[in-house]
């Protein structure tokens, strides 16, 4: 349509979008290596990996294969790698004792990658009890056969040190348990580690994604988590969480999940001056799988949008089993 004024529409964004190196030049936000952190699963007594039929692509790694991983991933430019261990199922008992063994399956699979890439690869831990326990609970329980919040900071305190002692730079507390991040803090600097810092899991909701997870890590599971993984429907009681872990000593802050709480990652980045992290967990890594292996959807693509999105939402660090995946494609 013509006027006296030139050609209507006179704002044509389409402009921006017209060749990839366009579009590549213009692009709000970048994933880059550095923004991927790896978890990866060691299990204790096993000859060869073993598959985790949920998750196509992920297994529960030997002790010689996840020293390979992390060197692939270091190789890769990924930021660091987040370590689960799964001991014996005759190991587990109500006390998760496996878990404060300082030669558990997870301490030892510390040492193995810190003398496999020193400092080059950020060494995290799963901080938790659930799966060293033979109820699958992320607490030790009481006579009611509630998980007793006191009971298992102590047991986290005696966690952080054997997991400091092994070499870990990163410890992150995944129980929900109130005071967690504190009596970790002060379990660390008083057994002189106060270079480990403390990644909280500041926004972790009761989500029926974990199932994938679950068999990762073998969990006897009993019940469910509710009473203490936050509910789905609430925003406020983030904010709270967020600010005690602050206040507590946070060193870094995580939201989980990740895609269905985007919302949630945007209002703690918005609101904290430290790194935010979000984990993209096994259900979201199987729904793609899944869908793609189907023919549904472009595999490749729904992983860099999953993780565009993230990173969008605020996300300085990811989580995400496709870390090494992601970060080969990313490298020029």
């Amino acid at each position: 349509m013509s006027t006296t004024y030139g050609t209507f529409p006179g704002a044509r964004p389409r402009r921006l979008r017209t060749t990839p190196a366009m579009r590549r030049m213009v692009a709000e936000h970048r994933l880059h290596p550095a923004d991927l952190i790896l978890p990866a699963f060691v299990r204790e007594g096993i000859a060869e990996p073993v598959p985790i039929s949920a998750m196509p692509g992920v297994v529960q790694h030997t002790r010689d294969t996840l020293r390979k991983a992390a060197v692939e991933a270091l190789e890769a430019g990924v930021a660091g790698i987040m370590l689960f261990g799964v001991p014996e199922d005759a190991k587990k008992d109500g006390a998760g004792t496996a878990g404060t063994d300082p030669d558990g399956i997870l301490q030892v699979a510390i040492r193995d990658v810190k003398a496999e890439v020193g400092d080059d690869l950020v060494i995290m831990s799963d901080l938790c009890l659930d799966e060293y326990t033979d109820h699958g609970h992320c607490g030790v329980l009481d006579a009611a056969g509630r998980v007793d919040n006191d009971a298992t900071l102590e047991r986290y305190a005696e966690m952080a040190q054997v997991q400091a002692d092994a070499g870990v730079h990163v410890v992150g507390p995944s129980g929900m348990m109130d005071g967690q991040v504190g009596v970790i803090r002060d379990a660390l600097d008083q057994t002189g580690h106060e270079d480990v810092s403390v990644l909280a899991y500041t926004a972790k909701y009761a989500s029926a994604f974990y199932g994938p997870f679950r068999e990762a890590i073998g969990s006897a599971l009993q019940g469910d988590r509710k009473t203490y993984q936050q509910d789905p429907a609430n925003v406020r009681e983030s904010l709270r969480e967020l600010a005690l872990d602050l206040a507590e000593g946070a060193d870094m802050v995580m939201v989980k999940p990740a895609l269905p709480y985007l919302d949630i990652l945007a209002k703690v980045a918005e609101a904290v001056d430290v790194p935010v992290a979000a984990y993209q967990i096994s259900g979201e890594y199987a729904m793609v799988e899944a869908a793609a292996a189907n023919g549904w959807i472009d595999r490749d693509r729904a992983i860099m949008e999953t993780l565009t999105g993230i990173k969008r939402a605020g996300a300085n660090m990811i989580l995400t089993y496709w870390a090494t995946e992601v970060a080969r494609e990313l490298r020029p």
